[in-house]
């Protein structure tokens, strides 16, 4: 993985209806929390305007959960990848109605914000909870969890930095552990098999409480970085 040579996304970039609540906070806070783009590396201390440990969170949905981990550790900077508008706007309105001041929220592709915009050892933590799973086999190509993307999340974390996983679906489970066992950037701390009552260091989603709803087991992984990486 290098550069901007990668074109197999693991998203596809919907526009969906906002409402007005969520238009007018895409115009009015997006200024205050949102991280336009820019070729440039982030300055994390100067983006949060002090210097903290930070989580990064890829495809935080309507951004309740990542509201709430902010709530719950102040003390920790706060970022947050996601292409669905409404669901940034919903987020944004989250934030202002809970008062946070410990986030802030990227619109843009996560490999490339990973790749060309974080330092590397930049990030404390990395979540990915209840990825798209492509579950038809011609699109299993472009799910994110693949060798070389835990390679580059090993990269861009801090020593003894973490990635935590969650997904709902069996088969993208199966195809998480054969990644993991195949990879020598992170090493496997803890992973549960569990029906909604034991997630790792993490509050539930709205994905989650869908999955559960359709019967899906849940699957949660945490990985820490090597210190030979």
């Amino acid at each position: 993985m290098s550069g901007r040579e990668r074109t197999i996304r693991s998203f596809v970039r919907r526009a969906g209806r906002k409402t007005p609540g969520q238009e007018r906070a895409l115009d009015e806070l997006w200024p205050l929390f949102g991280i336009g783009e820019s070729d440039a590396i982030l300055d994390l201390t100067s983006i949060y305007d002090r210097e903290a440990p930070v989580v990064l969170e890829i495809g935080f949905g309507n951004g309740e959960s990542l509201v709430e981990q902010a709530q719950l550790h102040p003390q920790l900077n706060y970022l947050g990848i996601e292409v669905h508008m409404p669901g940034v706007g919903h987020c944004l309105l989250h934030i202002e109605d809970q008062n946070v001041s410990n986030i802030r929220l990227m619109t843009h592709d996560a490999i490339d914000v990973l790749q060309n915009r974080l330092a590397d050892c930049a990030l404390a933590r990395l979540n990915l909870y209840f990825p798209d799973p492509w579950p038809k086999k011609r699109h299993h190509k472009r799910r994110l969890i693949q060798p070389g993307f835990l390679g580059l999340v090993a990269r861009k974390l801090a020593p003894d930095g973490e990635f935590f996983i969650a997904t709902d679906w069996a088969n993208y489970a199966e195809h998480i552990d054969q990644v993991i066992e195949q990879d020598n950037t992170l090493r496997l701390v803890n992973r549960l098999e569990h029906s909604g009552e034991a997630p790792i260091d993490r509050p539930t989603t709205k994905f989650e409480r869908r999955g559960l709803g359709k019967g899906h087991k849940i699957w949660d992984w945490q990985l820490r970085k090597n210190s030979t990486t």
